[in-house]
């Protein structure tokens, strides 16, 4: 029986990322990176003006050294959290099925006027989130221990 990797293994503790302009976004955005979630783990919550994911990350930040020991590549859930969202759009994400798995390309800022803006995540299939927030504010937390990236593999995109 084989165990899941730890954070204790690679000396790393979980990564805990704030984003608060459209640089530091750009970090927390290559770390999500090909992170996959069911339909079921988007939550809005509009009182609080909070939209998050639970989302199965693939660690970028060890996929080299998980290479190069020639050991299993690794994922790790992780919460992405926007704050001052004041309105969430969507475009061909069907939430109908709880189990149907998104899996996350990429997230794109564009400042607005007073600091507003808007926060666009593309998923695969041609799916995009679109988030109004009223100021930046991102939130990447791992909540759990990495565990063996189920296909065995890092993602890839053809050129």
């Amino acid at each position: 029986m084989s165990e899941d990797a730890t954070f204790e293994d690679g000396r790393e503790a979980p990564l805990r990322l704030k984003a608060l302009d459209g640089e530091d976004l750009s970090v927390i955005a290559s770390l999500v990176q090909d992170a996959v979630f069911p339909a079921a783990e988007m939550r809005w919550d509009s009182k609080a003006r909070r939209f998050a994911i639970l989302l199965n990350r693939f660690r970028w930040e060890d996929a080299a050294n998980a290479e190069a020991r020639k050991r299993p590549f690794e994922r790790v859930q992780s919460v992405l959290a926007f704050e001052d969202v004041m309105r969430v759009q969507s475009q061909g994400v069907d939430r109908s099925d709880p189990d149907l798995v998104f899996s996350l390309l990429s997230i794109a800022y564009a400042r607005g006027e007073d600091g507003t803006g808007s926060v666009e995540l593309t998923l695969a299939g041609d799916g995009v989130i679109a988030l109004e927030v009223e100021a930046l504010e991102v939130v990447l937390r791992d909540v759990t221990r990495p565990y063996a990236a189920p296909s065995g593999k890092a993602p890839s995109h053809p050129a």
